[in-house]
């Protein structure tokens, strides 16, 4: 059947949507978190969001979306462009994406072309090791408080430091205000952004940095938790995964002499930081939600809040991401439209990070992008139970920061590929392209993948589809060709 046809079923579904589009352009409001595990972010999780709660109250929660590459840069990139990232060419931290496609086009550029004020409170595109900071062309105004290193959101207050009670690494606890730290400073700037922008639709971009390491909420967020009451750490690493789906953990750990070896105690202080940041998070979430409601846009405008990737909080003796796995390749999304019917449920549709731009290109009633590699999630916000897609894609190279080796290329490809039911990967060499090992996890019994299960014959049909869905994306040498 033409996919016009199921275009045009998908805009019928959603005349709410678009009749408001065709009158009055919605704003739009687009949130990211950083590092953020999906599962944390869900109503009745162990962490405290009450904000995230009353933001899920009126949106539709995506609970199988993917990010394309579990990394900053070449999943914030991608996610952007509504590009993969063989497509972009890009897999690292240390590239922009503008050396490799000059002229490509973006989600705010967009949306800055076709009438929209565009601006940036925070860390959208990548922050940091690029020679082009940000992406100026894209905002209607210089970004704010968006190109800086993590390690260096050290706390400023007027007068005298309180004291730092934490003790493990990356972790800093301090009785200090919201905005001693990034992240309220980039809410307060977002609040004045909306009471700023008048004559036009806005596209506001608010990037918080959180929960990223380090892990250094305001004390009274790390009050809000007993570190004993938090879920208990599950270490193990999956029986029979080979040795390439592991990473050493530098983010967290370090390299060299500068690497450190964590106590018990100081896992638990570091999960427990984790929490504290979520919840810092969410509080200045809710100030951006409550100024957007007081302003009167509340009921006029798109919400979307995602994640660039997940993040191991000890699990598979992994800390951070940069793996295939489902704790880093799974995020959180959320997106809130006018008039839609789906608002306070959930989908277990599979949706990827490249579907946000078309999403909000035909929400907004602006001409299509061509050549975008996503598909527009609208169908599903009328029906949660629509389904779009077989499969979700992401890869990750080894070294899993080959940017910081000295050949500036990677050695392998890990390509993943997760279905209803499976997620099953291959490594492949750089150079020949051969598969030198698969993994194959059960996401119905074995959901956290303690248990490579490649080849079993009780999952061999679901392999199959997998093998298929995965060769439809990638070419057994598609790495090398790049």
């Amino acid at each position: 059947m033409p996919r016009t046809f199921f275009a045009l079923v998908a805009l019928a579904c959603l005349i709410p949507l678009s009749t408001f589009a065709a009158s009055a352009k919605p704003n739009v409001l687009f949130i990211m978190a950083d590092d953020y595990r999906p599962e944390l972010a869900s109503y009745g999780s162990s962490a405290i969001t009450p904000n995230l709660n009353r933001l899920a109250a009126r949106s539709l929660q995506f609970d199988r979306a993917y990010c394309q590459q579990a990394v900053c840069n070449p999943s914030r990139s991608s996610m952007l462009t509504g590009l993969r990232p063989d497509t972009l060419g890009l897999w690292n931290n240390g590239t922009h994406f503008r050396e490799l496609k000059p002229d490509v086009m973006t989600l705010p550029l967009w949306f800055k072309q076709h009438g929209y004020e565009t601006r940036c409170s925070g860390k959208i595109f990548h922050n940091w090791h690029t020679k082009e900071k940000g992406d100026a062309r894209s905002w209607s105004a210089p970004e704010f408080l968006f190109y800086a290193n993590h390690g260096d959101d050290k706390p400023q207050v007027k007068g005298e430091l309180p004291p730092d009670t934490a003790k493990a690494p990356k972790c800093e606890c301090r009785d200090v205000p919201d905005d001693a730290y990034y992240d309220g400073r980039v809410a307060a700037e977002a609040i004045r952004v909306m009471s700023e922008v008048k004559d036009k639709p806005l596209f506001l971009a608010v990037g918080f940095w959180k929960p990223h390491a380090p892990f250094n909420a305001p004390k009274k967020y790390w009050d809000l938790y007993q570190r004993d009451k938090l879920p208990p750490l599950n270490a193990a690493r999956p029986t029979g995964a080979p040795e390439i789906a592991f990473h050493d953990s530098r983010e967290i750990l370090g390299t060299g002499d500068k690497r450190v070896t964590l106590t018990p105690g100081d896992e638990a202080e570091m999960r427990h930081g984790y929490f504290a940041n979520i919840s810092y998070l969410d509080a200045q979430l809710g100030k951006v939600l409550d100024a957007l409601d007081a302003s009167g846009m509340g009921e006029k405008s798109i919400i979307v809040f995602a994640g660039d990737h997940g993040y191991h909080l000890g699990e598979h003796g992994l800390w951070a991401k940069t793996s295939n796995f489902e704790f880093d390749a799974r995020v959180p999304l959320m997106i809130s439209a006018p008039g839609m019917s789906s608002a306070g449920k959930k989908t277990e549709s599979l949706t990827e990070l490249v579907d946000l731009f078309p999403t909000l290109v035909e929400l907004c009633g602006l001409p299509p992008v061509e050549g975008l590699e996503g598909t527009s999630l609208t169908p599903i916000l009328k029906d949660p139970l629509a389904q779009l897609k077989a499969a979700a894609y992401t890869q990750h190279p080894r070294p899993a920061y080959y940017d910081r080796e000295p050949e500036k290329r990677p050695k392998a490809m890990g390509v993943s590929v997760r279905t209803p039911s499976v997620r099953y990967t291959e490594w492949r060499d750089w150079t020949t392209g051969r598969t030198i090992a698969r993994e194959l996890y059960d996401a119905v019994t074995d959901p956290n993948e303690l248990t490579n299960a490649i080849d079993s014959p009780r999952l061999a049909s679901e392999q199959v589809q997998a093998e298929a869905a995965l060769r439809r994306q990638w070419r057994p040498k598609s790495s090398v060709d790049q």
